[in-house]
């Protein structure tokens, strides 16, 4: 048994070797607080979820880190927009990524640092760095100097003289318009910690780079992220660090980004998905199968079509629960071990959608059973989806999604339904769309009342016709 994982460093698979035998260390670059998160944002933290349990299937004790960056420009803008303490606009949307990060079935990780909690390693780091040459101070400004590092920016792969170093207001004094700030001196309004050289606050780069340092020492084995991260951020880190004398990241993985209409979901482009709206109109679980099963490395297009895909195949895999906890009169089991097929497909970088195509293929084997009345064999089919669902955080008969203390049963029989009435009603809707195709309106109202007397609320979108259940 050997994992493999796509490393963008090396630009290839490589086998996964532990520096510590059995134990794996993740850092991966969480929150920047200055908002509430979209289903952009919470995919990273899902993706890296499913490595982290993949990991603990296979046996492996897992460290796993994910930052909160509660002090940035953006943040700081915001305060001044909004007339608000910097600090409350972090700790609410810090609130809203939890929240988020839990209704879709995430772990919470091992230790969950706050850039601000850090300022002294900060320090420390900066202090070392221009001991050894690595960086100089200019106008209150600590800043990078990246000539003096001959590694700098193979991680994405550019060159130097090209480089057009993204550079923030009031960063006077460098010596090369490329080098980075590690320190911002301080401004009016703005909030500030003091340091040998002067008040100030910390640039987004340092940050992790002392982080990762504090909590998982001078070398883990992976670092994860988006692909946006990879420069500048994730290349400063690198530079920082390794100058620092830490080795670092053995491995760097990077999840690919949820797109609408092509572009990278972003708040700054108004093409944004929020977490908190997206669950009052889809349940949390089909949300985790919609943005979990895509292979973390693949971009997904935002669509409503594709939400209803994953929902309609959800509900297939929870109807094959459902009919198989009735039959066995109770709460069928996790098997001991998932199928070999699901196994290798997750060794090989992590290959959800092999993996999931495994879970189908074994609920239609497991209904071909009932259909059969082979309950024993039903009951063990179950016990191997249980087992591969259990992986992808997707049981539904796991307590995060069935309720601590409830029926389980009596809650996947609920979405089962749920299901089922789905599948029924859009054979009724695909009905009344073909009776509006051939202007037949009478017949299409007549379909749309009698939906609406059963208690179902049909609204037209651009998507086309959604139901929802209403009063009656």
């Amino acid at each position: 048994m050997t994992i493999r994982l796509y490393d963008t460093s090396a630009r290839q698979i490589r086998d996964f070797d532990p520096i510590t035998p059995g134990c794996v260390s993740i850092y991966l670059c969480g929150a920047t607080v200055q908002a509430a998160p979209h289903i952009g944002h919470i995919r990273s933290g899902l993706n890296f979820d499913i490595m982290r349990r993949w990991f603990e299937y296979r046996g492996y004790a897992v460290t796993f880190i994910r930052n909160v960056t509660d002090i940035d420009d953006k943040i700081i803008a915001k305060s001044a927009d909004q007339g608000r303490p910097w600090w409350s606009i972090g700790y609410e949307n810090e609130r809203a990524f939890n929240d988020g990060y839990h209704a879709l079935g995430c772990l919470p990780p091992t230790y969950e640092p706050r850039a601000t909690g850090h300022v002294t390693e900060m320090v420390e780091m900066m202090r070392g760095l221009i001991e050894r040459g690595h960086a100089y101070e200019a106008d209150g400004n600590v800043y990078f100097d990246v000539r003096s590092f001959p590694e700098y920016l193979r991680l994405s792969n550019q060159e130097l003289d090209n480089l057009l170093q993204p550079s923030g207001e009031g960063e006077t004094g460098k010596r090369d318009p490329r080098d980075f700030a590690m320190w911002k001196s301080a401004k009016p309004g703005e909030p500030t910690w003091e340091t040998p050289w002067g008040r100030g606050r910390p640039g987004w780069h340092l940050e992790c780079s002392a982080m990762a340092h504090k909590y998982l020492g001078s070398e883990f084995d992976i670092h994860g992220g988006g692909l946006d991260l990879i420069f500048p951020h994730h290349e400063n880190e690198i530079a920082q660090a390794k100058a620092f004398g830490d080795a670092f990241a053995r491995y760097w993985v990077h999840n690919a980004w949820v797109t609408m209409s092509g572009e990278k979901m972003s708040k700054s482009l108004g093409n944004s998905v929020l977490v908190s709206e997206m669950v009052k109109h889809w349940r949390p679980i089909v949300l985790r199968y919609y943005l979990g099963t895509p292979h973390y490395r693949s971009m997904i297009e935002y669509s409503e079509e594709a939400l209803r895909e994953a929902e309609s195949a959800f509900a297939r895999i929870e109807g094959f629960v459902q009919r198989v906890v009735e039959k066995a009169g109770g709460v069928v089991e996790p098997a001991a071990e998932v199928p070999p097929a699901f196994a290798d497909a997750m060794d090989d970088d992590l290959g959800v959608p092999q993996a999931l195509a495994v879970v189908h293929t074994t609920v239609r084997q497991g209904n071909s059973a009932l259909a059969a009345d082979d309950k024993e064999a039903a009951v063990a089919r179950l016990a191997e989806v249980r087992a591969m669902l259990g992986v992808l955080g997707l049981d539904p008969l796991d307590a995060h999604w069935s309720g601590e203390g409830g029926d389980r049963g009596e809650t996947v029989l609920t979405q089962s339904v749920h299901g089922v009435v789905d599948s029924l009603v859009g054979l009724v809707l695909q009905q009344r769309e073909s009776a509006r195709a051939r202007k037949d309106w009478a017949t299409a109202d007549a379909i749309r009342d009698q939906l609406n007397q059963s208690g179902l609320v049909i609204e037209d979108g651009p998507d086309g016709p959604r139901w929802t259940l209403g009063t009656r």
